[in-house]
């Protein structure tokens, strides 16, 4: 995260918001080699206490959980290259913006019978933002394929114990500097959803 507390003033139900709106995250655990990092979707519970998700059962990550094991869940999304001459005043210099959200807790192995009810759940977050696409069910799928499947595939969840987010949105320029980058980014901008990390430049940072 951050160090500038500038760009750290969201709060718990911010970054939770910003992190179940996203759904996708990089998982990470310290393997007896070093990190290992998995790229999943996931679902947060209501009330923000823990995220689930699952793994291929090839993974590596799960070697590693016994009864439990630290890790940390990192989702991202807009960010975009910053030039110093958007901002139209002197002694600037590049930078990089972007929302961050960590989620760090314990991460334990559920039961397979947990996991057709988790497959359920995720898919139905993602679909309800199809609508009005007719959702897709599980009941669409063969019985028999759908069980080939989920024997290769394994549920987890992350109980979480600390919640932390950077906004870095340009919050310590003057606010006629901010907007002005924002501006530059939405029409020239360098990184992933341009769009969108302006939009949230000139808005009242957090």
């Amino acid at each position: 995260m951050h160090p500038n507390p500038n760009f750290r003033k969201a709060d718990t139900v911010q970054n939770i918001g910003f992190a179940r709106n996203r759904g996708f995250g990089t998982l990470s655990v310290n393997g007896d080699d070093g990190p290992l990092i998995s790229h999943v979707p996931f679902l947060i519970s209501g009330d923000g206490s823990t995220v689930e998700a699952h793994l291929v059962r090839s993974n590596p990550i799960l070697k590693q959980l016994g009864n439990g094991v630290g890790a940390i869940l990192a989702v991202t999304s807009a960010d975009a290259y910053v030039s110093p001459d958007w901002y139209g005043i002197d002694d600037q210099v590049p930078t990089w913006n972007y929302v961050a959200v960590h989620m760090r807790g314990t991460l334990v192995q559920l039961t397979q019978d947990e996991l057709p009810g988790h497959l359920e759940r995720l898919s139905e977050q993602f679909e309800q933002q199809l609508l009005p696409k007719q959702m897709w069910k599980m009941d669409k799928v063969d019985t028999s394929a759908l069980e080939r499947l989920m024997r290769m595939i394994v549920p987890v969840r992350l109980k979480i114990t600390d919640i932390d987010g950077t906004w870095k949105l340009g919050q310590n320029k003057p606010e006629n500097a901010r907007i002005a980058a924002a501006n530059g980014i939405a029409n020239h901008g360098i990184g992933a959803e341009t769009a969108e990390i302006a939009i949230l430049m000139r808005k009242s940072p957090c």
